[in-house]
């Protein structure tokens, strides 16, 4: 699910699409939101739709083009199912000497690596942006 979330963002920026759509999971919702305060999104929204009585919820993820480049340039996800990566607060990986942002998985929640070294946190890295 995090990776269909994160190549979606990426494939739409690539095409220059204003918006796209992704299948709503908490942890996709929480990721997007993450990805909004760093200003690699403009937005991201719950919508709700009811088919056959019953509700799909989708997200929909605003783009940002500022200065018309894209604010993401690439998504890599660096932990997997099949192999996670955690780390601990000294060890948060830097990208891009700073560029960049890392998002991570930690005991309160999903945050940026600046954030978690703030907080003294370390936690399961779920992807670098930049």
């Amino acid at each position: 699910i995090i990776s269909d979330f994160l190549i979606r963002i990426k494939n739409g920026y690539r095409a220059r699409h204003k918006a796209i759509e992704a299948p709503y999971s908490k942890l996709s919702e929480r990721i997007g939101k993450v990805l909004a305060e760093e200003k690699y999104i403009a937005s991201v929204a719950v919508e709700t739709q009811k088919v056959a009585n019953t509700k799909i919820k989708k997200l929909v993820i605003q783009l940002s083009y500022p200065k018309r480049k894209a604010a993401l340039t690439d998504v890599v996800r660096v932990s997997k199912p099949g192999l996670r990566i955690y780390v601990g607060k000294k060890r948060i990986p830097v990208v891009y000497s700073g560029i960049g942002t890392v998002i991570l998985s930690t005991p309160k929640g999903l945050m940026t690596g600046r954030q978690a070294a703030k907080m003294n946190l370390g936690g399961e890295v779920i992807c670098k942006v930049w």
